[in-house]
């Protein structure tokens, strides 16, 4: 029993959909909730814990620089707002009045997506170019002026595009000399991604701390380019800026060191391994109750771990009513949202072995209940 959410009458959940904000993102490991206790026992010098965390962060990634913010949603804010500043104090509290700036954000459309609010709050003016044809590249090329910031890139499978890859795409905007921000939000494992982006080319690329890092769900990070992260440290902190609301505190940014401490410091071949073996037992134990399953790759926006795929065609309840029936029992058990009528997921990303138990003999009853 967890008498913090009994006494408040609140169900907790089984998570076998992704790290979701919707329901805290992830599990904290113990390390990482004891670096956070630690910090909380002293005052200390916000900028020096920031700039000294984010030292440490670009050494562990690869990178020349780091800095933390309160989650990749902040991070998009930050490092766009960098891009219009440029390092810049007396433009930076100026924001979101955008006059005298470069005030223009470019994306390709089927990258437009609901964290672009994070973007609106710079002021900036978000420029759509078309993701598919011959003239992909030659658009891109035409819409670089004098009055463009950035370009944002999102990379997850949903977003990918046909005729352009990223290296190209920073090949592009480095020429004319405009800066690239890759929102890799989700993009671990591999751990490799961590330092990819910028050897890539990238100017600055933002992670979350509250996903597959296990650090505060309230953390992001945005690693790259020295002068670029310079330029986003006017966006943190107690400065007077459009970040003030997103300031991160002395707990989550020891949280979210320790959490990338733990991260970079696994042997990422045997968590894979680990990863695989409870997807295998999950299938395993649902073909032991009659329901099809198998693994699938890759995780939910590309990342390198397997899915459990379940086949409900032969059984008497579509995907969605499986999810809904999961959802309202106790505990809640949470699944990602069916796209197909026939099929569902579970994802093992942070399902716990006896959780796994919990969830096939949740689906017998479901099935018991309606034969």
């Amino acid at each position: 029993m967890n008498s913090f959410y009994d006494r408040l009458g609140i169900k907790t959940v089984i998570n076998a959909a992704d790290s979701y904000t919707m329901i805290g993102g992830s599990i904290m490991p113990q390390e990482v909730i004891q670096a956070m206790i630690e910090a909380s026992r002293n005052f200390v010098s916000l900028e020096e814990l920031h700039l000294a965390v984010g030292a440490r962060i670009a050494e562990l990634t690869r990178n020349e620089a780091a800095v933390v913010t309160s989650g990749a949603a902040a991070g998009l804010t930050v490092s766009v707002a960098a891009c219009m500043t440029l390092n810049e104090p007396s433009r930076a509290i100026e924001l979101p009045r955008t006059e005298g700036l470069r005030g223009e954000v470019l994306i390709f459309g089927n990258q437009r997506n609901g964290f672009l609010k994070s973007v609106d709050l710079t002021g900036a003016r978000i420029v759509e170019l078309n993701e598919q044809g011959p003239d992909t590249a030659k658009q891109l090329e035409e819409a670089i002026h004098d009055q463009t910031a950035c370009l944002l890139y999102f990379d997850t499978i949903g977003y990918a595009l046909s005729d352009l890859s990223l290296e190209h795409i920073i090949r592009i905007c480095k020429a004319r000399g405009v800066p690239v921000i890759v929102d890799a939000a989700a993009q671990l494992p591999p751990v490799e991604n961590l330092w990819r982006y910028t050897e890539m080319g990238a100017d600055m690329v933002i992670f979350s701390g509250g996903k597959t890092l296990r650090g505060p769900q309230s953390s992001g990070f945005i690693v790259g380019k020295l002068a670029y992260i310079e330029a986003c440290r006017l966006f943190i902190g107690a400065r007077e800026s459009i970040g003030r609301p997103m300031k991160v505190g002395k707990e989550e940014l020891a949280g979210i060191l320790a959490a990338i401490e733990r991260y970079v410091g696994l042997d990422s071949g045997l968590v894979k391994e680990a990863h695989d073996r409870l997807a295998q037992s999950l299938c395993d134990q649902l073909s032991e109750a009659g329901i099809q399953a198998a693994l699938t790759y890759p995780g939910p926006t590309g990342q390198d771990y397997s899915l459990v795929r379940v086949d409900c065609s032969a059984l008497s309840l579509r995907s969605d009513e499986f999810a809904e029936k999961l959802w309202s029992g106790t505990p809640s058990i949470l699944i990602p949202s069916p796209s197909d009528p026939d099929t569902f997921t579970l994802n093992p990303l942070h399902i716990q072995e006896q959780e796994a138990v919990i969830i096939v003999n949740r689906l017998k009853e479901i099935l018991s209940e309606n034969a």
